[in-house]
């Protein structure tokens, strides 16, 4: 049975929506535009994936009002044992579903011109830069109907400017809350390094209830001018029933890097799409992926870096665990466009199944138009290895912790590349809870 894809809300609505909100007439426009396009464009089609029963469309109300916290004290435990709460200069964004609920930026950041506030905020007060960037190089409105419905939806997420010459030493920290089931999720993340500046960003999507029934359809931009460093780790843990569309990509310019470490753990079907465009000559990125799934999710995993400019360098790791009768698909992708001479693509997924309805494929593509450049993949399916079950087992370790430390070994390369220690500490019990 094909999901009814006609919107929920009027072209109206979006108009007034956007009023409300008191935003500039550019963006009113651009959400109107947006919306006529959404009613005009086909869905997304990820390989090997039918997402024809899967409702991305369909919700009780498009804005709510959620609670925010006075002091990070408020914060449900499970969301507060993700942030430090002994740095005093934390730089830190929380969301309560669609609301701002807290936020903290130090005095040292301000000073250099940092500019860190909520999405909708930054429109209004910061106009000229958004405009410059939203859905203009990295991800592109008319796509398909989920980036167009975005555009003309968005009801939360987070802006990030770094000055040209500006090094951030301490991680930048966005935290996501959604425990309303009836409001949809439209979350833009926009992240603009300018010339030879540096970041690293942390964010986490996180459920508290264990079951839900939502929609959540993000788009993360990173914009990488020349020189500029960006290193973005994401951990997402939202809950089953929870239909999720995410699509973070990244556009380097020249002698910039882009690095992407991130941790899919969300219980519900997932269409993920997380492109680089290595555009300026000299430039670098590294994309490593986590996965596991379990019940009987779907979930889709597209990872593409794309050379354009020349003696660029391109990595994808991706490892994901599928057990019970979870499905995923994981595609790699290095392409290399024509005139983009001494490039380097390379790639490798692997997939450990630990039941016999698990399925996971993993499809590793090279796409190449240009003759002196480097380029590699590997890629394998398959379950626990019998020789490590065994040696481990043979030296008096039972077979489940044997098979515990084969899986934490397997995803260890994404896990260890988490920069902050709440983080990482939360994937790793997120991953010890979804195998046992």
């Amino acid at each position: 049975m094909t999901v009814e894809t006609k919107l929920s809300v009027s072209q109206d609505y979006v108009h007034s929506f956007s009023q409300e909100k008191g935003e500039p007439e550019w963006f009113t426009k651009l959400r109107v535009d947006a919306f006529q396009k959404a009613d005009e464009l086909p869905m997304p089609r990820p390989d090997k994936t039918r997402i024809t029963t899967w409702n991305f469309t369909q919700f009780a109300k498009h804005s709510v009002e959620s609670e925010v916290y006075s002091s990070l004290e408020a914060l449900p435990e499970t969301v507060r044992s993700l942030i430090e709460l002994e740095n005093e200069s934390k730089n830190l964004y929380i969301q309560h579903n669609q609301t701002s609920a807290f936020l903290s930026i130090s005095d040292d950041l301000k000073a250099k011109g940092v500019i860190f506030t909520d999405i909708i905020t930054a429109i209004k007060e910061h106009s000229e830069l958004v405009q410059k960037y939203f859905m203009q190089e990295a991800v592109k409105i008319n796509e398909h109907k989920l980036t167009a419905l975005h555009a003309a939806l968005m009801n939360g997420g987070v802006f990030l400017y770094i000055p040209k010459n500006v090094e951030i030493s301490e991680p930048v920290q966005t935290v996501y809350v959604h425990d309303h089931d009836d409001a949809p999720l439209f979350n833009h993340v926009l992240v603009v390094a300018d010339d030879n500046s540096s970041v690293t960003i942390v964010e986490n999507y996180v459920s508290t209830n264990e079951k839900a029934n939502g929609i959540v359809n993000i788009i993360t931009e990173l914009v990488a001018n020349s020189g500029a460093k960006i290193s973005y780790g994401a951990v997402d843990t939202l809950a089953e029933g929870v239909t999720t569309y995410v699509n973070r990509r990244g556009f380097a310019k020249r002698d910039a890097h882009i690095e992407w470490a991130l941790g899919m753990m969300n219980d519900g079907n997932t269409i993920s799409d997380n492109t680089t465009k290595l555009v300026g000559d000299g430039s670098f990125a590294h994309s490593k992926t986590v996965v596991v799934g379990r019940g009987k999710q779907t979930q889709n995993f597209t990872t593409q870096i794309t050379h354009f400019g020349k003696n660029t360098e391109g990595f994808i790791l991706k490892h994901g665990v599928m057990k019970d009768a979870a499905s995923s698909i994981f595609n790699g992708i290095g392409k290399i466009e024509h005139g983009a001479t001494k490039s380097n693509a390379e790639q490798e997924s692997r997939v450990l199944m630990l039941s016999e309805k698990a399925r996971g494929d993993a499809n590793p593509m090279l796409l190449i138009d240009e003759d002196d450049v480097m380029a590699g993949h590997a890629a394998s399916v398959g379950r626990v290895d019998p020789v490590q079950l065994y040696y481990l087992m043979s030296r008096g370790i039972s077979r489940k912790e044997a098979e515990r430390l084969i899986i934490h070994g397997f995803l260890a390369p994404v896990v260890n590349e988490m920069p902050i220690e709440g983080v990482k500490k939360q994937l790793t019990e997120v991953i010890e809870r979804k195998v046992k």
